[in-house]
């Protein structure tokens, strides 16, 4: 095994999360009068936790107060929807399970707010832990949250990659010293992967269980 701990990004990685993330900000935005977005536009839009997915959808130059009212009225809605059409990607769970039986040290380091990472890791991924955004630690791409879980798996940093599928995941790997590994069917395309800096890319996951037991011959 090439790796003995690998921590996963949740949006984008493990779970396609861009419809449910699309109705909430419409059903937000329709509220206050605001132009509804395309799934295409809000796949641009997150990746930043939900403070920069609302400023983004929102007018550009609305007020701070106003964007802070339309984020916990979002935040509220997401927290009773967020798992209406939310749903793993192909082959994510048998990797995760592959992982687990030959012994890896995995968790899920997000910027979504920490409760329904928990809840969402629990649905889908039971047993895995799960670390999301939280008051008293930042959010990706500082490194802290990062650490936090490898020190919560007793891991060996030297042993250990990051799994990612947007160029907050390549930033947040570098300052936490990992290596990253990006995966191509998530919320952005292979060309901003490319730009961000992405080393290591992956299109499918048997080819991303290979590359993190060391079997992979070409992963660009």
């Amino acid at each position: 095994m090439k790796y003995q701990t690998v921590l996963f990004d949740l949006d984008g990685t493990l779970l396609d999360t861009l419809e449910d993330l699309r109705d909430g900000v419409n059903v937000v935005l329709e509220r206050y009068g605001y132009p509804r977005h395309t799934l295409e536009e809000i796949r641009e839009y997150v990746g930043n936790g939900a403070g920069v997915l609302i400023s983004r959808a929102l007018p550009e130059g609305t007020a701070p107060e106003e964007i802070e009212r339309v984020l916990a009225e979002y935040k509220e809605w997401y927290r009773i929807h967020y798992c209406t059409k939310t749903r793993p990607y192909p082959g994510v769970a048998e990797v995760l399970e592959k992982l687990a039986a030959e012994g890896v040290k995995m968790a899920v380091v997000s910027n979504k707010p920490d409760a329904v990472t928990k809840e969402l890791a629990k649905k889908f991924f039971p047993g895995l832990p799960a670390f999301g955004q939280r008051n008293d630690i930042p959010r990706k791409p500082e490194p802290q949250m990062v650490w936090k879980a490898l020190e919560t798996l007793g891991a060996d940093r030297t042993r250990a990659c990051y799994v990612g599928d947007s160029e907050v995941d390549v930033v947040t790997a570098k300052n936490a010293g990992l290596p990253v590994v990006l995966v191509s069917w998530g919320f952005r395309t292979k060309e901003q992967l490319r730009a961000a800096g992405a080393e290591t890319m992956v299109d499918t996951a048997a080819a991303l269980l290979e590359h993190l037991e060391g079997k992979s011959r070409n992963t660009r």
